[in-house]
């Protein structure tokens, strides 16, 4: 049975400096994202397009969004096939092309993933509960670039 869910976030512009954006140059990229219950979330555009390297930018949260994900499904793998993880860091690339036009788009994301498991016998399929995760991921799968992972696995 198919289950729809649904998510609500607030993004409100902080950023008027008194003469809104008459200007190009004249107005702050700075936002605000509010989600019920939650604490706000202070954003920017990423320096490169006058934003506040202080803030988090929309690059960076896609970046996260995806990593996060495929975090949350390979611990969720790993627990159905016996695999004990004890340990799980990822530091997540993203490549963006920007245009000609001034538009962008992701090429690609990478996950780089260093996984501790308890014993020497989980290597393997820790190893292969990443591919599976990559397929599951609700974010991976709802963007149109290769979401690719270089995982290492350690044990304990």
């Amino acid at each position: 049975m198919k289950k729809l869910h649904t998510y609500q976030a607030a993004v409100t512009w902080t950023g008027n400096l008194g003469t809104g954006t008459d200007h190009y140059r004249n107005y702050s990229r700075d936002y605000e994202v509010t989600i019920a219950h939650k604490k706000m979330l202070a954003g920017s555009a990423d320096p490169a397009f006058r934003g506040d390297s202080n803030k988090y930018n929309p690059e960076e949260l896609l970046l996260s969004s995806i990593a996060s994900c495929h975090l949350l499904w390979y611990l969720h793998l790993c627990a159905d096939h016996g695999v004990i993880v004890e340990a799980y860091t990822d530091s997540a690339t993203g490549t963006m092309e920007e245009l000609s036009n001034g538009s962008g788009h992701f090429t690609e994301v990478v996950l780089h993933p260093i996984v501790t498991v308890a014993d020497e016998t989980m290597v393997t399929a820790a190893k292969e509960l990443h591919v599976k995760a990559n397929t599951m991921c609700f974010i991976a799968n709802s963007v149109k670039f290769p979401v690719r992972h270089q995982a290492e696995i350690k044990v304990k």
